[in-house]
């Protein structure tokens, strides 16, 4: 287990903002340095120049789509040259669009899948030789409840999200012989501005806003699973009750939660 991040190389995706952002500085104000990717090579600068401020680490940044598989290469290849070797990776960006599944366009489902699957396999990829060749590491990739119980008008979203859940159980258990962990971190709906995509009525927000988390606290939450590993968090815990239940009694979970879980 890794009692602390000092001096540890931490590589987050979708760092410009939201839970990677928050993450990014939690984890430099421990002395880590965090390598930051992102689209938006504008936040990223603004980013890395006010974690230099506030912590003084050696932080650097790299514009990146994963969802580019040959940008991938290209920039995992330059943090190899530049910083060399990925302690941890946080597998962090990802975007959502709700629609019911008739009305839904099949080009947001691909970009989805793009990036919140192959996006994510793609920059696990590049980390995982160095891990094994060092014999340590950790992969952790963010999920959603989401990915545990799905939900109207959700089905593209939460098909990634399940995606990436079966890759994270079946990464986990093809290196459990070795010393690199493999988390999911599977949150409930989380203030930040993903919903600015994903729920452009508002309806959403609205109908949630009492249950949705506070940024700020994911993001201390996620470094601590950093100290100290394991394979899955659920946030908030009780409403991963729903998702038990769920993998029990499916037939009666469709008929009580129905109404229940379509807030949007």
């Amino acid at each position: 287990m890794m009692k602390t991040l000092q001096n540890k190389t931490i590589v987050i995706t979708g760092a410009s903002s939201g839970i990677g952002e928050k993450v990014a500085l939690k984890v430099a104000k421990k002395g880590a340095q965090p390598i930051l990717l992102a689209r938006s090579e504008d936040k990223l600068k603004e980013l890395t120049r006010k974690i230099k401020t506030e912590s003084s680490v050696a932080c650097i940044y790299f514009p990146l789509d994963v969802s580019d598989t040959d940008q991938v290469i290209e920039v995992f290849g330059k943090i190899d040259e530049e910083v060399g070797d990925i302690d941890i990776l946080l597998n962090n960006a990802g975007f959502g669009v709700f629609d019911a599944f008739n009305g839904a366009r099949m080009e947001d489902i691909e970009r989805m899948f793009d990036v919140n699957v192959l996006g994510l396999m793609a920059c696990t990829k590049q980390v995982l030789p160095g891990m094994l060749e060092k014999g340590t590491g950790h992969i952790i990739n963010i999920g959603s409840q989401a990915g545990k119980l799905a939900t109207p008008k959700s089905s593209g979203y939460a098909a990634t999200k399940h995606a990436v859940l079966g890759f994270t159980n079946s990464l986990r258990m093809e290196l459990a012989k070795t010393n690199i962990q493999v988390s999911a971190v599977n949150p409930g709906p989380i203030e930040t501005n993903f919903f600015s995509i994903a729920d452009q009525s508002g309806n959403y927000v609205q109908n949630v806003k009492k249950y949705m988390l506070q940024s700020e606290w994911v993001a201390d939450k996620i470094v601590q699973l950093m100290i100290v590993p394991k394979r899955e968090l659920n946030l908030p815990r009780w409403m991963n009750i729903g998702s038990v239940l769920y993998t029990l009694f499916p037939s009666i979970a469709d008929k009580l939660a129905g109404n229940l879980l379509n807030k949007k």
